[in-house]
C-alpha cells in the first residue's frame, strides 16, 4: 500500500518566521514542550526542508529580513483581534 504524502504550502514569510521559531525551539529543553519522541522525527524534516528552501536564512540581512516578515504576519495593533484584553467582557 502506497503511503500519501502531505504537502503543504507557506507564503515565503510564513516559512522564514517558522524556521525560525523551529529553531530557537530545537535549542531550548523542549522535553517539556515535545512529550512525545515520534514527534521529533517530522519536526526535525520540516525543519530542515526549510532550510533548504530558505537560503537567505544564512545571509547578512536575515533578521532585518525576519522581523520585516513577522510584521506582515502578525495582527495589526488594532484590529482588536487579541484576546489578553477584555476576554469575557
Amino acid at each position: 500500500m502506497e503511503k500519501p504524502e502531505i504537502i503543504i504550502e507557506l507564503t515565503s514569510d510564513e516559512a522564514l518566521v517558522l524556521s525560525d521559531w523551529l529553531e530557537r525551539v530545537q535549542m531550548t529543553d523542549l522535553g517539556r514542550l515535545v512529550d512525545d519522541a515520534a514527534v521529533w522525527a517530522p519536526l526535525h524534516r520540516i525543519a530542515g526542508t526549510l532550510d533548504k528552501s530558505l537560503p537567505g536564512i544564512f545571509s547578512a540581512d536575515h533578521a532585518e529580513r525576519l522581523e520585516v516578515a513577522r510584521r506582515r504576519l502578525g495582527p495589526a495593533l488594532d484590529d482588536g483581534s487579541g484576546d489578553h484584553e477584555g476576554a469575557g467582557s
